[in-house]
C-alpha cells in the first residue's frame, strides 16, 4: 500500500528528528536479511540506546535537506535497500551493534556513516570505526590510566613499610 503525502511527511520530520539529534548515523544494505533477524537486530540495538529504522531513500534525502548542519551531505551512496542506525548518545555504538549483528548475518553490508556534523563516512571508516571500544569503555580506560601512578606509589610505600616493620621486629627479638 502506497504512503500518503500526511504520512510521508510524518515520516521526514521523524527522520529529520533522528538525523539531526544523532551523534553518528550509519547506513547498512539489509537485502536478503529476514525479517525475523531484522527484528532481532532492532532488539539488540534498543539494548544500547540505538534505534534501527527501514526508510525510503527519497524520504531520508529530504529529512536531511531538512536539518541545518546535513544539508550538505553526499546522498550517492543511498540507494538501494537500506537500513539506518541512530544513535543519540554514542557515535561507535550504531557501527558496533550492526558489525556485532553482521558477524551472524552476512546480509548486513555497510554502505557508510552520517556524521553529527554533516560529511559522510565510507564503508571501511565505520568498520574502523565498529573496532573501537565504547564511550563507557573509553572513560573507563582514561581514569585507570590516571589512577595507576597512585595506585603504584601506594602499593610501594605499603611494601616499604612492612619490610621496616618485619625489620624492626627481627631486630627486637635478635
Amino acid at each position: 500500500m502506497a504512503l500518503s503525502k500526511d504520512k510521508k511527511r510524518e515520516i521526514v520530520a521523524q527522520l529529520a528528528e533522528a538525523l539531526g539529534s544523532s551523534k553518528m548515523t550509519v547506513v547498512a544494505k539489509y537485502q536478503g536479511t529476514t525479517v525475523k533477524a531484522l527484528q532481532q537486530l532492532r532488539r539488540d540495538a534498543r539494548g544500547n540506546g540505538t534505534k534501527v529504522q527501514v526508510a525510503k531513500n527519497r524520504l531520508v534525502k529530504k529529512a536531511l535537506e531538512n536539518v541545518d548542519t546535513l544539508k550538505d551531505v553526499d546522498t550517492s551512496q543511498l540507494t538501494g535497500q537500506l537500513l539506518y542506525a541512530f544513535n543519540m548518545e554514542d557515535e561507535v555504538a550504531p557501527a558496533q551493534v550492526l558489525a556485532a549483528f553482521a558477524k551472524t548475518n552476512p546480509t548486513i553490508e555497510f554502505v557508510g556513516a552520517i556524521s553529527a556534523d554533516g560529511k559522510f563516512l565510507s564503508a571501511d571508516e565505520v568498520k574502523a570505526l565498529a573496532t573501537l571500544p565504547g564511550k563507557n569503555e573509553l572513560i573507563a580506560q582514561v581514569i585507570a590510566t590516571l589512577q595507576s601512578p597512585l595506585n603504584d606509589t601506594i602499593s610501594g610505600l605499603s611494601g616499604n613499610l612492612h619490610a621496616l616493620l618485619d625489620g624492626i621486629e627481627a631486630k627486637a627479638s635478635a
